[in-house]
């Protein structure tokens, strides 16, 4: 299932997509997609829906898939090529960091540049939705607690990241620097370790890549976070992004308003989004 969010902002009402590929409005069976409805049996009782039966939806803004997610948790540096670039070693074991949960924001909504940034780059990502209380879970066990699988563009601001004498969370957690969906694709539709994947900035690729060139893969990363915290229904885990951001560069591009950033992952769908200016 292909389950989404739409309508203005703090006004959203859940949705489905049909096998001819329309919005179909859910909001006649449950208020909003929140976090009780991600468990198995419930998204079962959303499978046993007739879709034809439902209202369809015209085309209109989306928001993020899931209503209060209450946690945004980042890998770093996953994926062998995009450590070469940064000139790092891999890692021993997957490099943990948080996002703002503030940082959320629909998978078509501008990005806004904080003020002064000079520095904001893109990260296309493969993101996961945990769909039930995960704590301390072996790999084996990892993907049964997947709900599902959105985009997700870990923005990140480069000189608050790294120049500002903190962790990289500072540089992740503006407002607007975690477009999420347009979808969440129930995990039983998607293969997460054989993804391809593409970014592009005003039509120029910038990433391509396959979740295959993962160093710790999707059951590897959901275990691992869950042996020192407790992943609840509803959380994002954003696992890394491939070669190809602004920082690698050279020389290296940062965005600026005007520009258009273009995001796909088969299976997945697609996020577009604007670069706006800090108060423009």
């Amino acid at each position: 299932m292909k389950l989404l969010r739409y309508g203005p902002v703090g006004a959203e009402k859940p949705g489905i997509v049909d096998a001819q590929g329309q919005m179909r409005d859910l909001s006649g069976a449950l208020s909003d997609l929140t976090p009780d409805w991600l468990a198995d049996d419930q998204l079962d009782k959303l499978r046993a829906l007739d879709l034809n039966k439902l209202p369809v939806v015209t085309p209109q803004r989306l928001g993020v898939p899931v209503a209060g997610s209450r946690q945004i948790v980042a890998i770093g540096l996953n994926y062998r090529r995009h450590a070469a670039e940064a000139g790092m070693e891999i890692p021993k074991d997957p490099i943990v960091f948080f996002k703002a949960i503030t940082a959320l924001s629909g998978p078509n909504d501008d990005i806004v540049l904080p003020p002064d940034s000079a520095a904001t780059d893109w990260e296309i990502e493969l993101t996961v939705v945990i769909g039930k209380l995960t704590r301390r879970v072996s790999p084996q066990q990892a993907l049964a607690h997947v709900a599902g699988y959105a985009i997700g563009n870990d923005v990140s601001e480069r000189d608050w990241q790294t120049k500002r004498s903190g962790q990289w969370s500072k540089g992740k957690s503006f407002d607007s620097f975690s477009p999420i969906g347009p979808w969440l694709v129930t995990r039983d539709e998607v293969e997460p370790n054989r993804l391809a994947m593409t970014l592009s900035v005003n039509g120029q690729p910038r990433q391509s890549e396959s979740t295959a060139d993962m160093i710790f893969d999707v059951a590897t990363v959901v275990s691992h976070v869950s042996q020192f915290m407790t992943l609840l229904p509803g959380d994002l885990i954003m696992t890394g992004t491939p070669s190809g951001v602004g920082l690698g560069m050279k020389p290296q591009q940062f965005l600026k308003a005007g520009d258009l950033v273009e995001l796909s992952i088969a299976g997945l769908g697609k996020q577009t989004q604007h670069v706006k200016a800090f108060g423009g």
